[in-house]
């Protein structure tokens, strides 16, 4: 089993000897504590080519200490990062091999650097003795065990925030720190300075500059400020860039967020079902732009991964919501064993489903379409009308993907109410996703009317999408009431669920014409420019 824990820590420059100025004067801190010094022993391992450090993953094997073992560790902010932990075992544990696979492919893991720390530990603790922080000075020198074999020694200062702590304690222990001349490091980890620094045309010895505290802007040049950072990359220009712009980011969030999926994070697997369909969406509405010889294949993989990580999703959506009907049901309504049976129908189909989102990230054809992704990327197949300015290309496909939309719609409304109705406000619902995708694509070029255009969108796709939810959840309101009679039990809750979703269902087709009329108007598309 997998340990986590939420690291949260700040590291500074340091010299050899470094001694640590008073902090027991740090408000809420009653007392420095030394806990002596523990010689640490780590081995990093990545790729070649340093493809999780490139991402600023970390993975390591440590012995020494009180948590020796595998560790990896996820970025989650500027100073804060997940890691996660497996006892200490010769090979790495399968369980964290397969949270980088999204990264790693097919490539091996080898050991690329050896950090040897002796670490001198100090706790600050409150009144009761209660650890706030663990700040330690660490002696550090690294050996790459890749390419020559190159080493570098440094010291450096680690402050941690105890769990539950208050992060406002950091910035008063950091403020001691820096009267006392000692400066935030410039390297967000060990792992990435010892890079740096054994790399190849490195200078032995040679540290990086500290950081310096930043200064408050004043309002004047925020603007300028951030126009700075956007100069270091290229901006869009074309219709092309801001396609292929949308589509990396997409790809990006596929394999950033494979693992929070793995780990069974919150909304994870809805998240990553996402990415796909916009991605997706993108590589369909934008044909004119990118060839479809090319991407129709990898549209078909995305299709195919977006229906598996469905039937997890699906069931996840379902649950909530009969969950949240029994919720709102007062208890005399409540006959029989209605939550019992809920729940053993939901545990056994989320276990099943669950297993079988693992498998396909597992699977060697998830693992071909990364490797498809990567390539359509770094060899992207243009055509003419990518090189058209924004203005002019992408509000002529964004206008396309409306009119089917359009179609879907009119033809919805014209029929009765009933199941060739609710089959086509699926489709509907659908087309209403492609559009607000293709809008939200193409709303960095095209600035607030794309995205006031996708906002109407997302409205028409809300209100459909509640609908379908109504037909799902009676499908499955007429089994369980079905499974009910069967065993004995009274069905009344179930088909009082039902008529209640049947009720619901009627009242998102009447609010239909009024939400379509609001999106559908002619001005909203006028200022789009197409």
């Amino acid at each position: 089993m997998v340990d986590s824990k939420r690291e949260i820590e700040r590291k500074y420059e340091a010299t050899a000897g470094t001694r640590l100025p008073d902090l027991s004067r740090v408000p809420g801190v009653s007392a420095v504590v030394h806990r002596g010094v523990t010689e640490l022993d780590a081995v990093y391992h990545d790729t070649e080519d340093h493809r999780l450090a490139a991402d600023s993953l970390t993975l390591r094997r440590r012995t020494g200490g009180a948590d020796a073992g595998w560790h990896l560790k996820f970025p989650v902010a500027s100073g804060i990062r997940d890691e996660l932990r497996e006892p200490l075992s010769d090979t790495l544990p399968r369980s964290l091999a397969g949270l980088v696979r999204s990264r790693v492919r097919g490539a091996a893991l080898v050991p690329v650097v050896r950090l040897r720390s002796a670490r001198d530990v100090h706790h600050l603790v409150d009144d009761r003795g209660e650890p706030l922080a663990e700040v330690a000075v660490d002696e550090v020198r690294a050996v790459r065990l890749t390419g020559g074999g190159a080493t570098a020694t440094w010291a450096e200062i680690e402050v941690e925030l105890a769990d539950d702590g208050d992060p406002a304690l950091l910035d008063a222990v950091e403020r001691r720190l820096r009267k006392a001349g000692i400066r935030p490091s410039a390297s967000a980890s060990k792992l990435a300075r010892a890079l740096a620094e054994t790399g190849p045309g490195a200078e032995p010895g040679a540290a990086p500059e500290p950081a310096k505290k930043p200064k408050k802007a004043k309002p004047g040049k925020v603007k300028a400020a951030r126009a700075e950072e956007a100069r270091e990359e290229p901006a869009p220009t074309t219709a092309g860039d801001h396609v292929l712009a949308y589509v990396r980011r997409q790809a990006e969030a596929i394999v950033a967020l494979d693992p929070a999926v793995r780990r069974d994070l919150p909304d994870s697997v809805h998240q990553l079902r996402v990415a796909t369909r916009r991605l997706r969406s993108a590589l369909r509405t934008y044909r004119r732009i990118l060839d479809r010889d090319a991407t129709d294949p990898v549209g078909r993989e995305l299709k195919w991964l977006a229906a598996e990580l469905g039937v997890d999703r699906d069931q996840e959506v379902l649950d909530a919501r009969l969950r949240g009907h029994l919720d709102e049901l007062p208890r005399t309504l409540l006959l029989g064993p209605v939550r019992g049976r809920l729940r053993i129908r939901s545990t056994a189909r989320r276990a099943g489903s669950r297993r079988r989102t693992v498998a396909v990230l597992d699977g060697k054809r998830y693992l071909a379409l990364l490797e498809s992704l990567d390539a359509l990327l770094t060899d992207p197949p243009l055509l003419p009308a990518a090189s058209r300015a924004p203005g002019r290309a992408l509000p002529r496909a964004l206008l396309k993907e409306y009119g089917r939309l359009a179609k879907r719609v009119g033809h919805a409304l014209d029929l009765p109410p009933g199941h060739g109705r609710d089959l086509a406000l699926h489709e509907a619902r659908k087309a209403a996703k492609r559009t607000r995708y293709a809008a939200e694509a193409a709303r960095p070029a095209l600035g607030r009317p794309a995205k006031r255009f996708a906002k109407r969108m997302k409205a028409v796709q809300s209100l459909l999408g509640d609908h379908q939810d109504s037909v799902v959840a009676r499908e499955a309101l007429r089994t369980l009431a079905a499974q009910a009679h069967a065993a004995g039990e009274s069905a009344f809750t179930w088909g009082l669920l039902y008529g209640r979703e049947e009720a619901a269902a009627a009242a998102r087709e009447r609010e239909l014409p009024g939400v379509w009329e609001r999106a559908s108007r002619p001005k909203l598309r006028s200022a789009l420019g197409g």
